[in-house]
């Protein structure tokens, strides 16, 4: 399925993963909007590509019914957008605990929610999990069942909004702006524990997520179904 001329809107665009698929896509054709929740970021992220930008709050319903209000129509949605704390049970505050579900999974819920009176009838959504679903790194329990959680709303979206195509993407650990800012001695010991997990034996890169999500948003006999570009991780 060609981009060109298609509305792709990206909330969580402005950085990482979103902005890669952003890129792609304006590239390819597409008529871009981003949406996030720092406008300095949003800015400069639509300044390099040609796109429209809004500020967002995903988690606001006011917010996001006035975003998706200056959006024409939307062809494919992707929601990588989201803030979060993980840790183990015993550790985190229940808001903490929560704050995954708070913006993960009820932000991308809420997205999907908004945005649907717009979804073209041969149009996709691409929800955001991760390979933690299937085998959490370790003791974070409320993070791997949000992103269980994400992986079963993908399927049920995918009967409710059909012929509207719903799929789910659940990266690995990626080299790339998210692992950017942290300190380099976490980042590297984490990315030599995910090297020797993996069947590749290395870290991903937001471009080969990227690659995930545009074959979803062309892949028109697929729905339901979660991608995992982890390197074989979460099957190791």
């Amino acid at each position: 399925m060609s981009l060109a001329d298609r509305v792709v809107v990206i909330i969580g665009g402005g950085s990482g993963i979103g902005f890669e698929v952003a890129r792609r896509a304006a590239d390819a054709g597409a008529q871009v909007f981003l949406g996030g929740r720092t406008a300095s970021t949003l800015a400069a992220a639509a300044a390099k590509i040609g796109a429209q930008w809004h500020v967002v709050d995903n988690t606001d319903s006011d917010s996001l019914a006035e975003f998706f209000g200056a959006v024409p129509r939307v062809d494919h949605l992707f929601t990588p957008g989201a803030s979060y704390r993980t840790g183990p049970m015993r550790e985190l505050s229940d808001e903490d605990a929560a704050s995954p579900f708070v913006t993960k999974f009820w932000g991308q819920y809420h997205a999907v929610k908004h945005a649907a009176p717009k979804l073209s009838r041969d149009g996709s959504v691409v929800l955001m999990s991760g390979a933690a679903s299937v085998r959490p790194p370790g003791p974070a329990p409320a993070y791997v069942a949000c992103n269980a959680a994400i992986e079963g709303l993908g399927r049920g979206l995918a009967v409710e909004l059909a012929p509207v195509r719903v799929n789910v993407v659940a990266p690995g650990t990626i080299d790339g702006n998210l692992w950017s800012q942290r300190p380099a001695d976490v980042r590297e010991a984490s990315f030599a524990q995910y090297r020797s997990d993996t069947v590749l034996h290395r870290v991903g890169t937001e471009s080969e997520v990227a690659d995930a999500v545009l074959y979803l948003f062309g892949a028109t006999f697929t729905t339901g179904s979660t991608l995992y570009p982890d390197g074989g991780y979460s099957f190791r």
